[in-house]
């Protein structure tokens, strides 16, 4: 796909990615596809995934920006809000979605979610009744798939 068959609005989005990234995540499009973005977000300090590497697809549909991006995790994280197929539960990325929001207002808005696990607005009940029934436990369960799948270690 050459760039010159993009929309203006994704060129000048992802020029501001690669030239001003935000602290804690990459993002840049495929050489085949100019419309899905290789991501990766480093797991934020103080939280559970504080030295992971997790690896995301984000993918921009023909209707964006009146439809939001297709994104999801493809490194396997115990979080609340992202199921076993790497999906994730954020309003902006379904009802909340708004033309005005951009790529990196989506990655920000990911990356404070793994910072702050929502269990009440669960998309994988079963690691949101762990972290409801005992946080501390599935604190470490985080830390560990993190350590296992996160880390290359």
């Amino acid at each position: 796909m050459a760039i010159s068959d993009l929309p203006r609005r994704i060129i000048k989005e992802t020029q501001r990615l690669l030239n001003e990234p935000a602290p804690g995540i990459s993002a840049s499009p495929s050489e085949d596809n100019m419309r899905y973005f290789n991501v990766i977000i480093l797991g934020p300090s103080q939280s559970p995934y504080e030295g992971g590497v997790f690896k995301l697809e984000l993918f921009l549909p023909e209707d964006y920006p009146m439809a939001p991006p297709k994104v999801r995790f493809l490194t396997k994280i115990y979080h609340p809000n992202v199921d076993k197929l790497g999906r994730i539960c954020l309003d902006i990325l379904k009802d909340k979605w708004s033309p005005a929001l951009q790529i990196r207002t989506v990655l920000l808005s990911i990356q404070a979610l793994v910072s702050a696990p929502n269990p009440d607005d669960p998309l994988s009940d079963n690691v949101a009744k762990h972290w409801t029934a005992n946080e501390s436990e599935a604190v470490e369960t985080a830390k560990e798939w993190t350590r296992l799948y996160a880390t290359g270690a």
